[in-house]
């Protein structure tokens, strides 16, 4: 079903104290009944549950081993982050792919562990700027599609990510963005029937409205805005 989602991806930043005072600050000005969600490292998820229970904010993690458990260095599954409060699961980010080798593949086994431990997967898609600017964004964006989705039915959430709007300060424009996430939905509906699919591309405070707007655009996942409690508040709280 589609459903506003706004996600907020803290990366690699917020310590415990950082964290705690992050929800003090941001908790009173939600006005908002949208689904919120904060997906910090693994080191949070746990305090952040237990500093959000009772509210309408909810838990997730920036990645979930394919394993349920043995020899995987670094990794951490499924079964461990349900155990500490982790509701969601960020699958298949850019930064992922660029630095960690994550692949369609691997993005398709992530994706089946979380379903199984029953974790809800928002799962990112995009193309670079080399291969929007040789018009190959749907070529790419359907291979991802394909190749992740691949034998996987349930509650899937997609995140369109332009992957040359991530912490570059460009935006794509609102009708470029809600025309791509059309194509998108037009070919993961096939696999998951109706879905929600957010836009990840340097969402912020300024222009996150203008975005929401689009009948395509069920919400947002936010990065470096979700790092400032009153501009992640700003916008969860769009109408």
């Amino acid at each position: 079903m589609r459903r506003r989602i706004i996600a907020g991806n803290w990366k690699m930043n917020m310590t415990k104290e950082e964290a705690k005072l992050f929800v003090a600050e941001f908790l009173p000005l939600v006005e908002s009944d949208c689904e919120i969600v904060l997906c910090v490292p693994f080191t949070d998820v746990h305090r952040v549950w237990k500093l959000t229970r009772g509210s309408s904010v909810k838990v997730g993690a920036q990645n979930v081993a394919w394993a349920d458990k043995g020899a995987f260095t670094g990794e951490i599954s499924a079964e461990m982050l349900k155990e500490v409060g982790a509701e969601y699961v960020i699958i298949g980010h850019s930064e992922r792919r660029a630095y960690f080798g994550e692949t369609d593949e691997t993005v398709n086994m992530r994706l089946k562990q979380a379903l199984k431990y029953g974790l809800k997967p928002i799962v990112c898609v995009g193309e670079t700027l080399d291969q929007r600017e040789a018009g190959k964004t749907e070529e790419v964006l359907a291979a991802q599609i394909e190749k992740g989705l691949d034998g996987v039915s349930g509650d899937v959430i997609l995140a369109y990510e332009p992957i040359w709007a991530i912490g570059t300060g460009k935006t794509a424009t609102p009708e470029t963005a809600d025309e791509t996430i059309r194509f998108i939905r037009a070919r993961a509906e096939k696999t998951l029937g109706e879905t929600s699919i957010l836009y990840g591309g340097s969402m912020n405070a300024a222009n996150a409205q203008s975005l929401l707007d689009m009948p395509q655009i069920d919400g947002g996942l936010i990065g470096g805005a979700s790092l400032k409690p009153k501009d992640f508040a700003t916008i969860v709280n769009c109408r």
